[in-house]
């Protein structure tokens, strides 16, 4: 049988791609993309040329059946999203399954993710850690699903759009003001930014800007299972 590698690549600095990555991308003899027009520019940057096909969110079971075929014709395929791990928050995970349900080996070529990369220096963590990833962009939807997420009392870690992310930020303040929030914007790339306060706090501080720009990721600390308690017993 074939094999399937799913590749890990930058979310922003094109530093970060690995040794292994770049390898696996040389060895296949097809490469899979979520977006193969932007996995192009990797791989002139990496000097790799390959056959490209896409496999989006949006056609994943389809174009999945597709690269299935390829492997069952004996090439190996290497699969990457347009930025990070894939199947955190981006396509993979349908293809993954596919190929393993096939009879093919899947392997993880681990590399970048911007959930990884703010949980390390939130500095703050704890032995649960909920990652939700993208919320729904409809209010009523996103804030009982974070309500819930605020009342386990566990760290959590969300992504959000420029468009969405002061929506997020104020919700988060209207349910719980006095919670730590790490943002991290544009992280790996130029403007990199990172800064922590409390909800309120954060609410304002993105608020106040003229221009909300970049791609987001947002740490809410958790609390100690025992102040939690102590609140729920003071309601």
């Amino acid at each position: 049988m074939s094999t399937l590698y799913i590749v890990g690549t930058p979310i922003g600095n094109l530093g970060d791609i690995t040794f292994r990555a770049v390898e696996t991308f040389k060895s296949v003899d097809v490469i899979a993309a979520e977006d193969t027009r932007h996995t192009l520019q990797l791989l002139n940057h990496l000097e790799v040329k390959k056959p490209l096909i896409s496999c989006r969110s949006q056609n994943e079971s389809v174009a999945g059946q597709k690269i299935i075929k390829i492997l069952d014709e004996g090439q190996n395929v290497a699969y990457a999203s347009d930025a990070g791990t894939p199947g955190v928050s981006d396509p993979g995970a349908v293809l993954a399954g596919l190929a393993r349900a096939a009879g093919h080996t899947v392997v993880p070529i681990p590399g970048p993710s911007a959930f990884a990369s703010l949980v390390s220096v939130a500095g703050a963590g704890g032995k649960t850690l909920i990652f939700e990833g993208f919320l729904s962009p409809k209010p009523g939807r996103r804030r009982s699903r974070l309500r819930e997420l605020l009342a386990t009392g566990d760290a959590v870690v969300l992504y959000e759009s420029p468009f969405r992310v002061v929506k997020l930020l104020t919700d988060i303040a209207d349910i719980e003001s006095s919670r730590r929030v790490v943002v991290g914007r544009e992280l790996t790339k130029l403007h990199e930014e990172i800064i922590e306060g409390t909800a309120a706090e954060m609410r304002d501080e993105f608020a106040g800007r003229d221009k909300v720009l970049g791609e987001f990721a947002v740490f809410i600390s958790g609390i100690k299972k025992t102040q939690l308690s102590e609140e729920k017993s003071d309601n």
